[in-house]
């Protein structure tokens, strides 16, 4: 995507140095900062900091910090007992999104066999760059995929505006390119569609109005922020076509963890008959998982993010306490959409139904586990 006319991604690995660089999303859309990560406790610093956050992004992140693990290695010591510890502690930097041990996993892998170091870094270089890659592209074709959807209203409404409710931000800061649940709607507004999104702020960190705002309004969409609870009096008064959310773990049966608020919306859409779709690739469903609300750990963050509220006043950015000093509060980071809820996923390979049979006719190799 582009910024200020140039085109980044909020990953890459800077070939010159061997320095992995990322955009620190936690200042934007105030600040614009590239944070340098040169070891395994950089990365894991920045996935649980939220330098880097969202499901394929910490994926990538994942697999580049395999790659520094090997860059770092001192070749004292057994290697492989080595890659692992470090491999172990990349994965419990976040437990809910299933993207970051996917990636390190993959790239661990695929040292296995080989003997010499400089042979390892190689490799693990370019796998992390091949997933990057690989997402990216999975990313645009889920954009191919759901521009069906926006278009199918687009073409019932006879041109007026098709209005897109969005939660948290699933765009491409949170992936590599393109995002999940902003794909379609950047490609439809590539095809000349008349769209607009609501902006769910997203408390308690404001991805949504931070990020998902800022993303939009680079690329021209027309975007509205909203408040949290607004979204089901938007739908309630006909001002919402569609819902689209990405998702940091599904499982195979079709349950879907995402970022608080979601099921909200998902409630919301249901009772108000709109479809709320999820856009994912195939990298974020967990095909062990059956029951999402038992079985996905739901990560607790700091109650400060909640306490405090991050923002620019003039011109320098201040947290502000918002409740009485002595209230406790608590910092569920995610909630579970139960698969009945959900109208369909939009993924790399098309469109399903949120049933284990209809995923499994998109991925038949997974139909073992």
């Amino acid at each position: 995507m582009k910024v200020d006319g140039k085109n980044m991604r909020p990953i890459w690995l800077d070939k010159d140095s061997g320095i992995v660089k990322v955009i620190d999303q936690r200042l934007l859309p105030h600040e614009f900062v590239i944070a340098d990560l040169k070891s395994v406790d950089d990365i894991i610093h920045a996935i649980k900091e939220m330098f880097v956050r969202g499901a394929p992004l910490i994926g990538v992140a994942g697999a580049y910090g395999v790659y520094l693990a090997v860059v770092n290695f001192d070749e004292n010591g057994d290697f492989y007992d080595y890659l692992i510890d470090e491999c172990d502690k990349l994965k419990a930097a976040r437990p809910t999104a299933v993207n970051l041990a996917w990636g390190v996993d993959r790239v661990m892998n695929k040292l296995s066999e080989i003997k010499k170091h400089q042979a390892r870094i190689d490799r693990a270089r370019d796998e992390a760059a091949n997933i990057a890659d690989e997402e990216a592209e999975n990313c645009r074709k889920i954009g191919e995929n759901g521009l069906q959807l926006i278009d199918e209203i687009w073409m019932r409404k006879r041109g007026k505006t098709v209005n897109i409710l969005t939660h948290c931000n699933a765009g491409w800061l949170a992936c590599v390119e393109y995002g999940t649940a902003t794909a379609p709607i950047y490609a439809a507004h590539d095809n000349d569609i008349d769209i607009h999104v609501w902006v769910d702020e997203t408390r308690p960190l404001n991805q949504g109005a931070r990020l998902t705002a800022w993303e939009l309004g680079e690329y021209g969409i027309k975007h509205t922020v909203i408040t949290d609870n607004a979204g089901g009096h938007l739908m309630q008064h006909g001002m919402v076509d569609m819902v689209i959310v990405g998702t940091d773990r599904t499982t195979c049966t079709g349950d879907v963890a995402n970022k608080i608020g979601t099921y909200l919306k998902a409630l919301a859409a249901r009772d108000n008959n709109i479809p709320f779709y999820v856009a994912l690739p195939s990298s974020t469903f967990d095909w062990e998982l059956n029951d999402g609300i038992k079985e996905i750990p739901i990560e607790e963050r700091d109650p400060d993010e909640v306490r405090y509220v991050q923002g620019l006043d003039h011109g320098s950015m201040k947290s502000v306490l918002v409740p009485p000093a002595s209230s406790p509060a608590a910092n569920f980071a995610f909630d579970v959409t139960p698969a009945r809820l959900v109208t369909g996923f939009i993924t790399e390979r098309g469109i399903c139904r949120a049933t284990r049979q209809d995923i499994m006719r998109l991925f038949p190799e997974k139909m073992a586990h």
